[in-house]
């Protein structure tokens, strides 16, 4: 929830603030699955676990598969009043704090859905009949590293 708050903030702010100033590291994410969709036919395709850092500055976000938000991808946040999903098939349509943006370049166009769960990545390559949907998790925190103990005089 706590993404999703700032997320939502960092979106009001960078907009009534007109420009950036610095991006925040607000989320990582596990890359569970990739989607070729092709010919009217979904082909699954195998992929290893890819952490993805996600930054925001309020008017884009930037994905970096580095950790780094000076090496990443950038999308222009587009919508920014929540993300409608359905849980199950033919359940309800709900809307989840979150937002949607994208980038285009060289002729290859993405759309970014972030919620404080999910990334989801679709892209259209500009030259193909394929759309290439990416899925990806939040990543569970780092776990907490004890602190070393220190020697006591007794």
């Amino acid at each position: 929830m706590r993404l999703a708050i700032t997320i939502c903030t960092l979106a009001v702010l960078g907009t009534l603030q007109g420009t950036a100033t610095e991006f925040r590291h607000i989320g990582d994410f596990i890359v569970r699955s990739r989607v070729k969709v092709a010919e009217g036919q979904a082909l699954k395709t195998t992929i290893t676990p890819l952490r993805l850092s996600a930054f925001t500055d309020g008017i884009s976000v930037r994905i970096s598969a580095t950790g780094s938000k000076d090496d990443a991808s950038e999308y222009r946040i587009y919508r920014s009043d929540g993300i409608g999903r359905q849980q199950s098939k033919g359940g309800p349509l709900e809307v989840v704090p979150g937002v949607q943006a994208s980038s285009e370049k060289g002729g290859v166009l993405r759309q970014l859905r972030l919620t404080e769960s999910t990334l989801t990545l679709t892209t259209f390559p500009g030259v193909s009949n394929q759309i290439i949907i990416t899925h990806a998790v939040a990543a569970a925190p780092p776990k907490a590293v004890p602190a070393p103990e220190t020697a006591t005089e007794r």
